[in-house]
């Protein structure tokens, strides 16, 4: 089995993100099989068809680096039920132009991580419905909704909670089965 390249790509644009906190202890616990890079979405302009004939460099940048990946992982917060702005723009950036989105076919999986009790369940089914549209075959289990975010990080940003831990790398290796069985369709 190779290794495969996974873009975790992190829906708040936050310093002190416990989302971004969550990818960092992702990519920490990968199994070999994977290999997760975080890839930055904050320098994206809105999208604007207009601006198809001619891309701004930064869209340019993010769709090449994501055409290099074998999967996606969405790291999402919820705002005000739905997914933040900045995680669909990055989104319907990679998809356009018509014909050529560099979702197309890779496996994908989300976790949503959220200070209140139900862990960002509306974003993370929000976010199932545009992948569906975009061909990104998602892992339907394990579901991960991390709740309580506040309390599972040290002051340093390190995962201190050793259940959500264990969680995280059962998460992992089903996504690594995932994405071995959804990308050697391909081949």
């Amino acid at each position: 089995m190779t290794q495969k390249k996974i873009a975790v790509l992190v829906g708040s644009l936050r310093r002190e993100s416990f989302n971004r906190k969550m990818a960092k202890a992702l990519v920490a616990l990968a199994p070999e099989s994977l290999k997760l890079e975080v890839i930055e979405i904050g320098a994206l302009s809105l999208y604007n068809q207009d601006l198809d004939d001619n891309p701004p460099a930064a869209w340019i940048e993010f769709r090449e680096s994501l055409m290099k990946f074998d999967g996606v992982l969405f790291v999402t917060p919820e705002y005000n039920r739905s997914v933040p702005g900045v995680l669909k723009n990055a989104i319907d950036v990679g998809s356009r132009p018509y014909g050529k989105s560099v979702w197309d076919g890779k496996p994908g999986a989300v976790m949503s991580v959220s200070p209140g009790a139900i862990g960002g369940f509306g974003a993370n089914h929000h976010l199932r419905q545009s992948l569906v549209f975009l061909n990104i075959p998602t892992m339907q289990q394990p579901e991960a909704y991390i709740g309580n975010a506040a309390k599972l990080f040290d002051e340093s940003g390190n995962l201190a909670n050793d259940s959500i831990r264990d969680f995280a790398a059962k998460y992992l290796r089903a996504f690594a089965a995932w994405v071995e069985t959804n990308t050697s369709r391909k081949q």
